[in-house]
């Protein structure tokens, strides 16, 4: 019978203690997973097997926040990935160190290392690692609020992961959401956080669900519907606790069966030689038993009292918010009489202004008519009357006034009236602008400003040029738009 020499042997145990800190990974147990990774590393000389394990020791320490660490594993993987020319090896090295620059805040770098790794991905054919690049870049530029280039890069990797009902779906799903969410189109927002939602109940993943609840109630939130709001980050939190929960159960389950297995393999042992220590092994899992119940029990205990203050934390903020709207409301109620009380005596101070032209205009006809009679005397007086009543014609008080009154009610009108035009608007197309704001007609405007109906045609005719105004758009309605 052919016996394996001892690098098989080696390869085969290094292969083992690589699944075994896979299986501690997935269990969210890092020490131990360490621990079978370094076991791993010294088994073996194969460098591929090196690559991916220093890459996923890397990874462990990025979940632990050792950047310093992580990407001293990671940069060995990835010379020992260029000296081998081992593709994935390095795509993956360059995925994971723009991972720990993005953490980092070291966003330039974090680009530069994710285009890599998508150069590689795209090389290799790898659709799932070049989503996975594409997700990656789109968040970097989503922290930096380009949200534009962030949705590009998004949906590029939507169009691969569409419709493979994956958690990576999902999550490309929630990041669309996000990125409408911050670019103000809530209700897209909502739709993608929704499709996000379902497949992720699908999946029965928790812990995907709970991330859909909470970006739903961030976008409730921004609609100011409140209740809405409330309602769903409970469900959040409801589905935060169930995956707690689960990774608990999940983790006391993996221990137990471990403990189990290594256990049994000893029992064997001892067997052979002894059954001394029997009663010693029962004890100590019961010990086991005892302390990880217990942690179970404490850990449970302390998340529901957080639970509790944060709701109360919710409920608190509700209230004030509650609180802020009504005064909201009230200011508006204020502001809106406010308003309502200038325009009527604005109307009225406009009607004023037309009727006391028209007044004087006519006294200023009949006296100069009158003026023009031989009697001496009376024409000296006239005279004098008719040039007074010119001269207070000619006053611009009360238009000051009209224009005071007119920016308390439209205070940006005539700023955002210049900004519309690359030509400069003057004095006088700034008043008609006024009056056509206030939807008076040619003549009354003709009456105000003391000209005749005819040349406010052609200066209506000379502002519309200057405006960025279609041909079939009333001038009035274009004037209201500011």
């Amino acid at each position: 019978m052919h016996s394996p020499n001892s690098n098989q042997l080696n390869d085969s145990l290094a292969y083992k203690n690589y699944a075994l800190g896979n299986l501690y990974v997935k269990n969210h147990l890092h020490a131990k997973a360490i621990q079978y990774y370094t076991n791993a590393i010294t088994a073996t000389t194969v460098d591929t097997f090196h690559i991916n394990i220093k890459n996923a020791i890397g990874n462990i320490y990025l979940d632990l926040e050792n950047y310093p660490i992580a990407e001293k594993y990671i940069n060995e993987a990835l010379i020992l990935g260029e000296k081998e020319t081992y593709e994935s090896g390095m795509a993956n090295s360059y995925l994971l160190l723009g991972a720990s620059k993005e953490k980092q805040g070291r966003y330039l770098e974090a680009i530069k290392n994710q285009e890599k790794a998508l150069q590689w991905y795209t090389k290799m054919q790898d659709k799932i690692g070049v989503a996975n690049s594409k997700i990656n870049i789109g968040s970097i530029y989503e922290d930096l609020n380009q949200f534009d280039k962030a949705y590009n890069y998004f949906l590029e990797a939507y169009a691969i992961l569409k419709n493979t009902q994956t958690a990576e779906e999902c999550d490309v799903l929630n990041n669309l959401g996000d990125v409408y969410r911050k670019r103000g189109d809530i209700q897209a927002a909502i739709s993608y956080t929704n499709h996000s939602l379902d497949i992720a109940k699908a999946l029965e993943n928790s812990n995907l669900i709970e991330s859909a609840y909470k970006d739903l109630s961030k976008a409730y939130f921004d609609l100011e519907e409140y209740r809405k709001a409330y309602e769903y980050r409970v469900k959040s939190e409801i589905y935060k606790e169930i995956t707690t929960n689960k990774q608990n159960t999940k983790q006391l389950n993996f221990l137990l069966a471990n403990y189990d297995s290594n256990t049994k393999e000893a029992e064997i042992k001892l067997l052979k030689e002894s059954n001394k220590l029997k009663k010693t092994h029962q004890n100590i899992l019961i010990a086991l038993l005892i302390v990880l119940l217990s942690y179970s029990i404490v850990a449970r205990y302390i998340f529901q009292k957080k639970r509790k203050a944060k709701l109360k934390i919710q409920q608190y903020k509700e209230q004030i918010l509650k609180s802020e709207l009504e005064q909201k409301q009230v200011q508006q109620t204020i502001l809106e009489r406010d308003i309502k009380s200038k325009t009527a005596s604005l109307s009225k101070y406009s009607l004023h202004l037309s009727q006391k032209n028209t007044m004087l205009q006519e006294i200023s006809s009949n006296l100069n008519h009158i003026s023009k009679r031989k009697n001496i005397d009376v024409h000296k007086k006239i005279t004098e009357v008719y040039k007074e009543i010119d001269f207070h014609l000619k006053q611009d008080n009360e238009w000051e006034d009209f224009n005071t009154l007119f920016k308390d009610i439209h205070p940006d009108f005539t700023i955002n009236l210049q900004k519309a035009t690359s030509q400069k608007l003057s004095p006088s197309e700034l008043k008609l602008s006024m009056l056509l704001r206030l939807n008076l007609s040619s003549k009354e405007i003709a009456t105000i400003l003391r000209v005749t109906p005819d040349s406010i045609r052609v200066a209506r005719y000379r502002l519309r040029k200057k405006l960025p105004i279609h041909p079939r758009e009333e001038l009035v309605n274009f004037m209201h738009n500011f």
